[in-house]
């Protein structure tokens, strides 16, 4: 039986398309060195025999060889240094798994002909007006995360222009859901989540007016799926979101409701903001039939039922 190959599969969506992949009946194996992914999060997996776990970073080639066998597949590539912050303060840290790590993958894929998706990030944009962004709008690296993910972007196109590799990009726009970290590097709804649940006040970054469309992670590993599937996505760019955005003070209220109240703090890394963020996701509709099946509030209360029954440490 074939095998699929998840870089950062112990990670936040990583696990989620892990899941779904063994939900499929699939075999797979991990390739992870748990920087930002935690054991826990594949621990429920941990007595599937279909699972295979191989500890090492993406930069390694050895690792990658080790991971990358003859019988796999396709490659979801989602491994990658995350934190923004981190990328700016270390910006060589983030090239060498994002980049080189991307392109020892790529390499792999190549010789093994092997089906190959790139996650990227919402973050490659240029800010916005009024309108939903969509693949064709501007980028604009504001950060050294956000280059690599655009090199490793053209990277991954150029293999599918020149080698004929069925490779393609994906964009999701801000994932949040079960599973997300919930301290400094986690998402903004675990984060604002946790704090609620402890009966904290919520720091908002900034000023609370910049917006973010928040995708439910179920339907991000869903989105996943289907683009690494479907021949109609090689060689594209696709975002992942649901067409709707709320502004992060707003978010600071539907989280809170009458339990905790918010403020506003300095922003870490104020020039990497981006001050609107709402996904046009018609062409991942027309290309895979996909859509956002979770509404916010939904999505905020499965979050919420999670952290209080693990204290968020994923």
């Amino acid at each position: 039986m074939t095998r699929v190959l998840v870089t950062g599969g112990a990670g936040f969506i990583g696990r989620w398309v892990v899941k779904a992949l063994l939900d499929e009946g699939r075999r797979v194996v991990v390739l992870d060195d748990f920087s930002n992914g935690s054991r826990t999060n594949i621990a429920e997996f941990a007595n599937d025999a279909r699972l295979d776990v191989v500890e090492a970073s993406i930069d390694d080639p050895h690792a990658v060889e080790r991971a990358f066998t003859d019988d796999v597949e396709v490659c979801l590539h989602l491994a990658a240094k995350i934190n923004v912050q981190h990328s700016i303060d270390d910006p060589v840290g983030t090239y060498r798994p994002d980049v080189i790590g991307t392109l020892l993958l790529l390499e792999r894929a190549r010789v093994t002909r092997t089906r190959f998706l790139f996650m990227s990030s919402c973050m490659v944009y240029a800010p916005a007006g009024d309108e939903a962004i969509d693949e064709q709008h501007p980028v604009r690296p504001a950060s050294p995360y956000a280059a690599s993910k655009l090199a490793g972007e053209s990277l991954a196109l150029s293999y599918a222009y020149a080698y004929a590799l069925p490779a393609a990009v994906v964009r999701p726009f801000n994932t949040y859901g079960p599973y997300q970290r919930a301290d400094g590097e986690g998402g903004v709804v675990a984060i604002f989540c946790q704090r609620a649940l402890a009966g904290e006040t919520i720091d908002v970054f900034g000023d609370g007016t910049q917006t973010r469309d928040l995708l439910y992670v179920a339907d991000c590993a869903e989105f996943v799926l289907r683009a690494a599937a479907s021949p109609a996505a090689v060689g594209q760019v696709l975002n992942a979101g649901t067409g709707r955005d709320i502004r992060i003070r707003d978010l600071a209220e539907l989280v809170g409701r009458d339990r905790v109240g918010w403020r506003l703090a300095p922003h870490p890394h104020p020039q990497a903001e981006i001050a609107r963020l709402v996904c046009d996701p018609r062409r991942a509709e027309d290309v895979l039939g996909w859509r956002a099946a979770t509404d916010l509030a939904g999505g905020i209360a499965r979050t919420t039922e999670w952290l209080a029954v693990s204290g968020g440490t994923a």
